[in-house]
């Protein structure tokens, strides 16, 4: 069964290139446009292997995703890959396993993806 990437992006563009990319790679992906619809899903039973994640989104943005996140025994688990366009400041607070600035390079994110899945299995 190939891993499932959680897209946690409102730039519908990025979902869609990010998910045909990690289609090629032998990956599935679900799309969320913010930080609630995330945790909906995540809640809801639905699984990820990785979250990519976004930080600037409406509804629930990415620090917020995050704690919630991270407070959440059954989630918290689940590795995080930042993209954003904000400087790498911030980051380590997040506890993010990795970090890219937007634009992204889809080969290294990739890369990232599936270091974490097989450190998962």
């Amino acid at each position: 069964m190939a891993s499932t990437v959680l897209i946690v992006d409102d730039d519908p563009n990025l979902q869609r290139l990010m998910t045909k990319f990690l289609k090629l790679e032998g990956f599935s992906s679900i799309p969320a446009n913010n930080g609630r619809e995330a945790l909906d899903y995540l809640r809801g039973g639905g699984n990820a292997s990785v979250i990519l994640l976004d930080l600037r989104m409406p509804v629930m943005d990415g620090w917020a995703f995050r704690k919630e996140q991270q407070n959440d025994p059954g989630l918290a688990e689940i590795p995080v890959v930042v993209l954003t366009g904000i400087d790498g400041e911030h980051m380590i607070e997040l506890g993010a396993a990795a970090a890219f600035h937007k634009p992204v390079s889809f080969p290294e994110i990739v890369g990232v993806v599936r270091r974490l899945c097989d450190q998962e299995s």
